[in-house]
């Protein structure tokens, strides 16, 4: 029977604060470290791909004590990741390898425990760093596993302390026997949620990412996926599913969030609901949480999303001097976010970003020229994709068609 690695890390894409970056951690696991433990030998499993009916708290107890090694990444400075670690050096003297994206700066506490470091590029990561880092990683498994010595502080510090093998023994018995007959993974449901959004299947991902939460109640990740499936879903209606994706992101507490992601959610849930109910407090909300997360990120998106809305507020206060400052102030956020997307990827988004700032700052030719290119791209963008670009660009020629500066000189 092969020996087993458990990999204790997030999944999905997390924001690491201290740069603002978007960091793809399933792209770490998927491209470096399972390639790596299988390459040595070793069964690998992260705790979305666990095979469970309820919580995962007791299957991923039982892989910390039982599993022959165990791989911690603390890219993202996530907080489950460290505490997850700090449980297996407890259970554990040997045969753990920690590892993190390089940027990071470690706590005080682990600046005794080796760390291995390896790079990010954005989202992604490039080949070459692929390869050294796998390389690195299967090496560094091959040769602990063989060989196991302590690289447990606990283990270190406290040399009087013993591990129950049996206690060990009876944990991966019973985990065997525990496997329920129908498999439910994290991973199966967030791989069925990312196919159906992206043929705008948003109902069946809605009812998938709902069995994802029962597995994972707490995380961030499934949480803001089914906050944006529930309320692009307009089931039963528009109102109520907005309604719905707002008691979901408020699991995340956004009005003290810090996380972008979050944030921007936020800010479109209140911003169609305003579409809808026409409430100056839902319009405010959806300005602070874009304002909130531009400055945070200096993303396009949040960005794009609060110029819109400062125009929105513009055109809705009577009051002819905050009209202008925030049409001032909408207009400094595209001139930044045209900076942002002209040193990114040219994909759909970022084209139709561009296009979007250039028609409001005045320059409907470059906005054309940017539409073109995104609808000329390979493979062709969704439907919705282009449905949602026209949409917003004829809302906000709308708004544009009246300056504040006419209303200030009557």
């Amino acid at each position: 029977m092969p020996q087993s690695c458990f990999v204790v890390m997030g999944f999905g894409k997390k924001t690491d604060y201290p740069t603002g970056r978007v960091l793809d951690l399933d792209k770490s696991y998927r491209t470096i470290i399972k390639p790596a433990a299988v390459a040595a030998g070793l069964e690998c499993t992260r705790a979305d791909e666990i095979i469970h009916s309820g919580t995962i708290d007791v299957p991923m107890y039982e892989r910390l004590l039982t599993a022959d090694v165990v791989i911690a990444d603390l890219s993202t400075y996530n907080c489950n990741a460290f505490y997850e670690l700090g449980v297996r050096h407890a259970l554990r003297p040997y045969t753990t390898i920690t590892i993190a994206e390089d940027k990071m700066i470690f706590p005080f506490d682990l600046n005794h425990v080796a760390i291995r470091t390896y790079k990010h590029l954005g989202e992604g990561i490039d080949f070459e760093e692929v390869e050294r880092m796998r390389a690195e990683l299967q090496q560094a498994i091959t040769t602990i596993a063989n060989k196991p010595v302590n690289d447990s502080p606990v283990y270190q510090f406290l040399k009087d302390l013993k591990v129950s093998i049996v206690q060990q023994e009876k944990a991966a018995a019973a985990q065997a026997e525990a496997a329920p007959a129908n498999p439910e993974t994290i991973s199966m449901y967030m791989e069925m949620a990312a196919d159906a959004m992206a043929t705008d299947d948003f109902i069946t991902a809605r009812a998938v990412l709902s069995k994802a939460r029962k597995l994972a109640p707490n995380d961030p990740y499934v949480l803001q996926k089914l906050a944006l499936a529930t309320y692009k879903s307009k089931q039963p209606d528009a109102m109520t599913a907005l309604k719905e994706a707002e008691t979901v992101l408020l699991q995340l507490n956004p009005d003290l969030s810090t996380d972008p992601e979050t944030l921007g959610l936020w800010g479109a849930i209140h911003k169609r609901l305003w579409d809808i109910s026409k409430d100056p407090a839902d319009l405010e909300t959806a300005i602070r949480a874009h304002e909130k997360a531009f400055y945070l990120r200096q993303d396009y998106y949040n960005g794009i999303n609060l110029a819109y809305l400062l125009n929105l507020r513009a055109a809705n206060t009577e009051n002819a001097e905050e009209a202008v400052g925030d049409f001032v102030l909408a207009r400094r956020a595209r001139r930044s976010v045209i900076r942002i997307c002209e040193s990114a990827a040219p994909d759909y988004w970022v084209l139709a970003t561009l296009a979007e700032a250039w028609l409001g700052l005045g320059d409907k030719a470059k906005s054309q020229d940017y539409l073109n290119r995104a609808a000329a791209l390979s493979p062709a963008p969704a439907a919705w994709m282009k449905q949602s670009t026209a949409e917003q660009l004829e809302r906000l020629e709308k708004l544009l068609a009246v300056s504040p500066l006419e209303r200030l000189r009557k």
